[in-house]
Parts: structure tokens; sequence; C-alpha cells
């Protein structure tokens, strides 16, 4: 006797997330005098000698090399009409191969790297292009009732052309089971908003040896914007 046809259940949508309620301002906010520059006098000076080379490699910054899966991150930076934003200052914060922050308020089990501290920065050239390198970041729980875990991203830090113009975003991985169930992931605004945040790996551009490329592209403001919650 023929059976009826079996269907797998419709996946279901990761729950909203809840971060951002959470950064929302509990005070009102600070009154500046009227000249707008003046807000550039209260904020960090960022100089082209503050940034070394050393800084764009974070596989570099301790006597021994991290464990992990050496990867190099590329991309352009471009403005909202598609122009190269030049001498951009990007940083870039992640946890390490294990899924762990070097940071006290990380309380994940996983092990600590003692040469990776997961903090980098570079400036942009003449084309807008960035390039780090660094070790693929692990996923981690996210300590909540239902298991969920984050996906493996990368914080990434850009000031545009002054310190009250910061965009903070996150990067995603290709092909990681995990992007469905990201919270934070499914916070953008619409499937090409998800989209723009995931690196595409491109072996064309490994050009150091012992790492796997991977290219992302910025847009700072206009139609298609790279944005998501921090």
């Amino acid at each position: 006797m023929p059976t009826s046809p079996t269907h797998a259940p419709a996946p279901t949508a990761p729950p909203p997330y809840q971060g951002l309620p959470l950064r929302h301002p509990t005070r009102p906010p600070v009154l500046l005098p009227t000249d707008p520059e003046s807000a550039e006098l209260n904020g960090p000076v960022f100089g082209h000698t503050d940034v070394t080379s050393l800084d764009h490699d974070l596989t570099r910054h301790h006597t021994g090399a991290p464990i992990g899966e050496r990867i190099t991150l590329t991309g352009h930076v471009l403005d909202s009409r598609g122009r190269p934003v030049r001498h951009q200052l990007v940083e870039l914060w992640q946890a390490n191969a294990a899924g762990r922050y070097a940071h006290q308020g990380d309380r994940h089990d996983a092990p600590l790297d003692p040469n990776f501290t997961g903090t980098g920065r570079a400036l942009t050239d003449a084309d807008g292009r960035y390039t780090v390198t660094t070790i693929k970041p692990g996923a981690y729980p996210l300590g909540t009732p239902d298991h969920a875990w984050r996906a493996a991203h990368v914080h990434f830090s850009f000031f545009g052309s002054a310190f009250t113009q910061r965009l903070v975003t996150q990067m995603y991985f290709p092909g990681d089971p995990l992007l469905a169930h990201d919270s934070v992931l499914h916070s953008a605004p619409g499937e090409a908003a998800r989209r723009r945040l995931i690196a595409t790996y491109d072996p064309a551009l490994s050009s150091i040896a012992g790492t796997l490329t991977y290219r992302w592209n910025i847009v700072l403001g206009g139609l298609s914007p790279t944005v998501t919650p921090a």
C-alpha cells in the first residue's frame, strides 16, 4: 500500500538577538559645544606612525606561534559611491582557535592561547585595501538555556574620516553550519545584508605562504552598507 511522502520540517529561524536592547543608553546624551569639530578634541588621535607593520599580523605578537588555522583577511573599504577610503584605520578583535577571547569577562571553559591575544589593526592603502593575517577563530557557546552557539566571526571597527563616524561590524566565514543559527547574523535586515557579512574564500589572493585567504569588502553607508549589530 503506497504511503505518503515524508517531508523534513522547515528550518526555524534563530531566536531574536537580545543584545540591542541591552546596549541602549540609559542616560541622556551629553551636550557638546556649538562647534561640531570640538568632538574630535575629546577622542583619540590616530597618526600613521602609530600603526606599525607588526600590528596587522596577529600571529607575530608573541614569542611563539599561536595554535590554529592561519588565515589572511583582505579587501577594500569603500564609501557609499564605491570610492576607496584611503588611510582608514581598521581595527579587529576575535576569539582564539578554541573560541575564547583573551578577556577577563569571557567565562567559556575553552583554553587560552598564550601566543594569541586576538587584537590587531591596519591602515588602508591608496586603493582602500587592508590586509590582516590572523588565526581562524573558533565558535563558542552563548550559555543560554537553548544551548545556542555563535558562528566563527571577527569583529571589525572602521572610523571613516572622523572618530565620530565609527562603524563596528562582524565578518563571518563561508560554509559554516552555524550561520543558519547565529542570532546576531540574523538580526541584519534581510538576506542580502547577511550575505554581505560573509567573506569569500579566494585562493587567487593567497600571496602569503601557509595561509588561507578570504576576501571581504566593506561599504560605509549608502544603499548597500556593511552593517550588523556589534
